[in-house]
């Protein structure tokens, strides 16, 4: 294991060395499948958005549209429509119109694009089983539950910065 701040091994500095250097490798392979695809690093955000509403239960089933995405990744709307174009040319997004409402549209991880995103994170997904693996059920459900709150705490951050 890489070295630790000797003077508290679950203080905050600890923390705070651990999840900089797991963003830092976030970032990088990120980075890396961004620009395999030719793709910006807003186009990224965007993309980990859109997954995130169509496959996270706990937002309600509503998939993600342009406006919500503009708030959610403080762009303008100029922005937020290059975006999708530059996603939607590359095969990485849908845009459907709403049932109800044809105004709305809901944008959509395309299919195809998954799978590729799938076998590219592949190796992350082993290295991450691999860590997994290395634990007792009762010590990933701590590290579960204290991943859920830190994520609740970071997105109050996010709606609230003071």
């Amino acid at each position: 294991m890489a070295s630790l701040p000797a003077d508290d091994p679950t203080g905050l500095q600890t923390f705070a060395v651990l999840l900089r250097r797991m963003n830092s490798e976030f970032n990088r392979i990120t980075q890396e499948f961004a620009q395999d695809q030719g793709l910006h690093l807003t186009d990224m955000q965007a993309l980990i958005a859109i997954l995130a509403a169509d496959s996270d239960p706990d937002a309600g089933d509503e998939p993600m549209t342009p406006g919500r995405l503009r708030g959610e990744l403080n762009l303008t709307s100029g922005a937020v429509t290059a975006c999708l174009d530059r996603l939607e040319r590359a095969g990485h997004i849908r845009r459907v119109r709403g049932a109800g409402d044809r105004r709305v549209v809901h944008l959509h991880y395309a299919d195809a694009a998954r799978g590729l995103a799938r076998d590219y994170f592949r190796p992350l997904a082993r290295s991450t089983e691999a860590a997994r693996g290395r634990f007792s059920p009762e010590e990933l459900e701590v590290v579960v539950r204290f991943l859920a709150e830190l994520n609740a705490e970071l997105a109050l951050l996010r709606r609230d910065p003071g």
